[in-house]
């Protein structure tokens, strides 16, 4: 049981060509298991004249001298009573466990133990067939199997899962796609040697917690995979091949010697070999063992040979889909997995014929065996998408991201919108601060009488005082001159030097008045080294978990107590002094997270699953006291704001405005509903230029969304129509049809809304969010290109990144400006941004975690910095040297001024949860091991 204690979870998907299991790490972290150094192993099993069975590359060489030793498939396998490996006969369960053992073996070396596992299997595989493989799992050393179902909860053990119940999951839990309640989403599935599609249905959470898909249709063709292709482009290379080297390619075709078996399936690897590289390029040689000369392909070659067998994957496709008394419209989503996926033309193909924008990844053999391991219970929250942190060079990542399966870049993309409390995507524990003038900074000396520090001037109303000078009453800028009695103009020298007076101390008014008009909103703070203002105790053990939370003057931090309620402490930012302590008066199993706002601090609970109800807990920010708890659903999101906290009812298909003060409902709104009553929705904050101007999270949304004049939120509906919603009383302010998918690129900051359609040959498109009319299109893109990230980075202007196909190593951004011509620049692997004023940082994990901040021109000031990189302000960012996880570790970070790329080192915050960590633009509040700490890194030392 280590491994549940310590948190580790393996996620294995057993193909029938290859192999992958994700390891999912304590602090929330998922990567590929490495088993023989590489992330896919090979399913192929040989047997040696000893009887021994090797599996994977291994397995493959060896096949090179004895290929009768050999099975490449196993799993195509199992409904035979044994299988001949040279002389022997062994149990298909015999070879699948020495797959399996092999992962197991390859999960102890990196771990130390076996953890708690969940196994995927075909979803047409009947009792017989998972008995196969529960005997396999035995055999190979593994905790007795048992499969979830809806129907009650899974016993201790390796866990079975379906393998587009898992894909689903992953494309609901990991790439936050919404699949409401009774809604369907389609998973494609070409691997290798088979294609599977899956129809599975969102059946709601079942008593257990656990996500409830059910399979409602299903089918595929056991001889439709890559080999297929495989086949047809070795036939391919030997019409160039067999006219000119007749003798060689007979050898090759009908091996009789060894070394001619060898060369065959160096033959094949090396074609296998081409048909990948020709995703990401346009020519692949191809080196025919006793030819000189390589073969030539290109991907009109690959694609003219494909399209047939592709025709015949899309036609299985749609009968699956009939089959589940659905047409391709009513999907919620389409959802492509296996290997052989990612060829271009798979997606093109599906979305010319089905007219449904599939979905796929760069890497999709990952998402089976990583959605498997939302079967297991979620070790502590995690960070965000896709997060997808902050990365490198070139105008990086977003966030949120589709994440890659580990990252999520996805993948493209953060869960959408700026959700206070997302439920389903937690972030990183919130807080917030607003910009202050550098240290030593004074009001200017004004003329008695012209509106100085408590002193308004007379027949005036007393101005506002300018942001971080202390709101003195009466502080007016510009304001006119005092207007007394006495004579209309001066008489004698005296009355001209009064007149003088009067002139240049309205020059200074003026002065001084320009002066804070064009002065630069966000200068280089001062940052010093990091020094410890205080240290707040967790209770006398370690805590599961820390949260916290940084707003105006005070900090703060929460964590689980025994009995699972949470308890929250107030923390004064400058002195470090304790304001109150309170527990919540519900518990969970778990928390995600805190939030601060104006007057409140919420608590936001987990859930396993997406329609799991959870507790939303809201507490006075200044005596800690609970006002009221709600229960929520775990795909739910809550907006707070100034005046109203509004919840998206995704289960109740509604908008709900709630007091803060007592969480009464007091308006409700209904979510449009497009074709097959579908009501997916996604919301968006429409922020304006303070809430980015402000401290912000890793992936670029602003901790503190709600600062500004703006009070709107954008609603997105699944009838691909927007509507603009008052969150004070609900009202529909503005409407408009046929603007964008719920899940497309939308941002609305200020005056706009930018919309840029997930898809190739996508246009970015910005709407005057004060009168929804005709859009005005900033830049359309070539055929090929896609973007994966969207924000506003100026005014009236617009930065995404795009993706030439699926060439992350040709990442560009493009900044579009109304009026103006767009500029474009790289930003290699690239997969967060995150607006500094015009400026941008970029953001990258891969191959390591760096960023790249450029200026508005696309000159790089900062570049390819490694870390992981947050803003403090629109002036202002603060580098972590290493990403942000659970694990208690050393910090380096270091200050940088956008305006220079100035990089000042601010030393180590010591043993610290990075991703407990909140900040704005002098403190930063961390959980450490059993305590928290409080640390000053600008102002006043």
């Amino acid at each position: 049981m280590a491994g549940r204690q310590d948190g580790y979870a393996l996620g294995v998907d057993l193909g029938t060509s290859n192999t992958v299991a994700v390891l999912r790490h304590p602090d929330g972290r998922t990567r590929p298991l490495l088993v023989e150094g590489e992330p896919i192993v090979p399913s192929g099993v040989y047997a040696d004249l000893t009887g021994r069975l090797h599996v994977g590359r291994d397995a493959r060489r060896l096949a090179q001298a004895d290929p009768d030793r050999y099975e490449p498939n196993p799993k195509r396998r199992v409904d035979e009573p044994t299988v001949l490996l040279g002389d022997r006969a062994y149990a298909p369960a015999d070879l699948l466990a020495a797959l399996l053992r092999a992962v197991a073996d390859a999960a102890v070396e990196a771990v130390g133990f076996l953890p708690p596992a969940v196994v995927t299997c075909p979803a047409t595989w009947d009792d017989a067939r998972r008995q196969v493989l529960t005997e396999a799992l035995a055999r190979a050393g593994w905790p007795s199997a048992a499969e979830h179902t809806l129907s009650g909860p899974v016993p201790p053990g390796t866990r079975l899962l379906r393998e587009p119940v898992a894909a689903a999951r992953y494309y609901t839990q990991v790439l936050r796609r919404p699949v409401p309640v009774g809604a369907a989403v389609a998973v494609f599935d070409l691997g290798g040697g088979t294609l599977d599609v899956t129809v599975v249905r969102n059946e709601g959470a079942d008593p257990w917690g656990d996500s409830g898909f059910s399979v409602v249709s299903c089918g595929g063709a056991a001889d439709l995979g890559g080999l297929d292709l495989d086949a047809a482009l070795v036939a391919l290379v030997g019409e160039r091949v067999a006219g000119s080297h007749p003798g060689v390619w007979a050898r090759l075709t009908d091996p009789h010697t060894t070394s001619q078996w060898r060369d065959q399936v160096q033959l094949w690897e090396h074609v296998r070999g081409a048909k990948e590289m020709l995703s990401r390029t346009t020519v692949a040689p191809v080196a025919v063992p006793g030819v000189e000369t390589a073969v030539s392909l290109t991907r009109d070659d690959l694609e003219q040979l494909a399209t047939p067998l592709l025709r015949r994957a899309v036609a299985v496709t749609r009968e699956v889909i009939d089959a589940a008394g659905l047409a391709p419209a009513d999907l919620a989503g389409l959802f492509l997995v296996g290997g052989s996926s990612r060829i271009p033309l798979v997606a093109r193909l599906l979305h010319a014929e089905l007219t449904v924008a599939p979905t796929v990844l760069e890497q999709p053999e990952l998402p089976v065996a990583e959605g498997a391991l939302t079967d297991l219970p979620a070790p502590r929250p995690a960070p965000t998408p896709a997060a997808p942190l902050p990365a490198l060079v070139g105008p990086p990542p977003t966030a949120p991201t589709v994440p890659t399966p580990n990252s999520p870049a996805v993948p493209d993309a953060p869960p959408a919108g700026y959700p206070g409390l997302a439920a389903t995507a937690p972030y990183p524990a919130p807080g917030s601060g607003t910009p202050v003038p550098p240290a030593g900074a004074h009001p200017p000396a004004w003329p008695p009488g012209y509106g100085g520090p408590g002193s308004p001037a007379p027949g005036d109303a007393p101005g506002h005082a300018p942001p971080g000078y202390g709101g003195a009453p009466g502080y007016s800028v510009g304001g006119p001159a005092p207007v007394g009695p006495g004579p209309s103009r001066p008489r004698g020298r005296r009355g001209w030097w009064l007149t003088l007076g009067a002139v240049a101390a309205l020059a200074g008014v003026v002065g001084a008045a320009v002066l804070y008009l064009t002065r630069d909103r966000y200068p280089d703070l001062e940052f010093h080294p990091v020094r410890t203002v205080a240290r707040i105790t967790a209770g006398t053990e370690r805590p599961v978990d820390m949260f916290t939370a940084v707003l105006d003057d005070r900090a703060y931090l929460a964590y689980p107590v025994p009995d699972g309620r949470l308890q929250v402490v107030a923390v004064d930012t400058g002195t470090g002094a304790v304001l109150w302590r309170e527990q919540t008066t519900s518990a969970a199993d778990r928390w995600a997270r805190i939030e601060a706002a104006p007057g409140v601090v919420a608590a936001v609970a987990d859930a396993p699953g997406s329609s799991t109800p959870r507790d939303l807990v809201l507490l006075d920010a200044r005596t800690g006291k609970q006002r009221w708890h709600r229960q929520v659903q775990g795909e739910d999101e809550v907006f707070l704001g100034d005046g109203t906290v509004v919840l998206v009812d995704r289960v109740g298909h509604r908008l709900v405005g709630l007091h803060p003060q007592d969480g009464r409902e007091v308006w409700s709104q209904a979510s449009p509903q497009g074709s097959g009553g579908s009501t997916r929705t996604s919301v968006y904050r429409v922020t304006t230029d303070e809430a980015t101007g402000g401290p912000a999270f890793p992936d670029g949304l602003p901790r503190n969304p709600w600062q500004g004049d703006e009070e709107r939120l954008v609603q997105v509906g699944a009838d691909r129509s927007v509507r603009i919603v008052d969150p004070a009383d609900g009202a529909i302010l503005d409407r408009r049809d046929n603007v964008a998918d719920h899940d497309d690129l939308v941002v609305a900051h200020a005056d706009r809304l930018y919309v840029a359609a997930v898809d190739r040959g996508y246009r970015l498109e910005a709407y005057d969010l004060g009168e929804l009319g005709e859009p005005t299109v900033l830049y359309t893109a070539g055929e090929d290109r896609r973007p994966t990230a969207l924000t506003a980075c100026g005014e009236h202007r617009a930065c995404l990144l795009e993706v030439p196909g699926y060439e992350g190593a040709r990442t560009e951004v493009v900044a579009a400006t109304e009026g103006a011509q767009t500029r474009r620049w790289s930003a290699p692997e690239a997969s967060t941004l995150v607006p500094f004023g015009e400026h941008l940082l970029a953001g990258r994990t891969s191959p390591e975690s760096a960023v790249t901040l450029f200026d508005p021109t696309g000159r790089a000031v900062l570049a390819d910095r490694p870390g992981v990189a947050v803003r403090l302000d629109a002036g202002n960012l603060l580098v972590f040297a290493n990403g942000l996880t659970t694990v208690e570790s050393d910090r380096s970070v270091a200050g940088v001024w956008t305006e220079s790329g100035t990089v000042t080192e601010l030393g180590e915050v010591k043993d610290v949860r990075g991703t407990s960590c909140a900040w704005h633009t002098t403190v930063i509040a961390c959980g450490a091991e059993n305590d928290f700490v409080l640390y000053r890194f600008a102002g006043t030392p």
